[in-house]
């Protein structure tokens, strides 16, 4: 079971070479939802301000990251559930292509649920870029309803599946 932490500005080297890895995969198989320049340095050290950023660690090594917010796109509306709620959203999650299959995406995605229990929020939210198969396959096994597509200003032209999951 992946180690899940908050992020450090030392980790920064080890989540850019991850993604760095992660992004020419993603393209190759259509997923055009990240590029050369997004994710970057500056948004990563951002969320690390923030103290919304958490690693996954197997052996000591970063394989995975995930940035867990209450930020919700104005696009959001579109979506099938109430825009209004506070919720913990998940964005930027990544996991080594090396390390896929071992649960690092689960145990972030865990990690998203306990801060919500944490903070008395309901609702878990995240969206994905329609040609993503491996995450449209992982979020309804982890107790993700589908909540409909929408699109977003800052990255126009690509069309986002949007998941969400209602805790007890």
């Amino acid at each position: 079971m992946p180690l899940i932490r908050p992020a450090t500005a030392a980790d920064l080297p080890a989540i850019l070479s991850l993604v760095s890895r992660v992004v020419p995969l993603m393209q190759a198989s259509g997923n055009q939802q990240w590029s050369a320049d997004y994710p970057n340095e500056e948004v990563f050290r951002q969320d690390i301000t923030h103290e919304q950023l958490w690693v996954a660690e197997l052996a000591g090594q970063v394989v995975g990251v995930a940035a867990l917010t209450q930020d919700q796109d104005a696009e959001y509306a579109q979506a099938d559930w109430d825009a209004t709620e506070t919720a913990i959203v998940t964005h930027r999650l990544a996991v080594d292509p090396d390390t896929q299959g071992q649960g690092v995406a689960a145990a972030l995605l865990q990690q998203a649920e306990q801060l919500a229990r944490e903070r008395g929020l309901k609702s878990l939210r995240v969206d994905t870029n329609s040609e993503n198969a491996a995450t449209q396959r992982l979020f309804p096994k982890l107790g993700y309803r589908f909540a409909g597509e929408i699109t977003l200003a800052f990255r126009p032209g690509l069309r986002f599946l949007c998941y969400e999951k209602r805790l007890g």
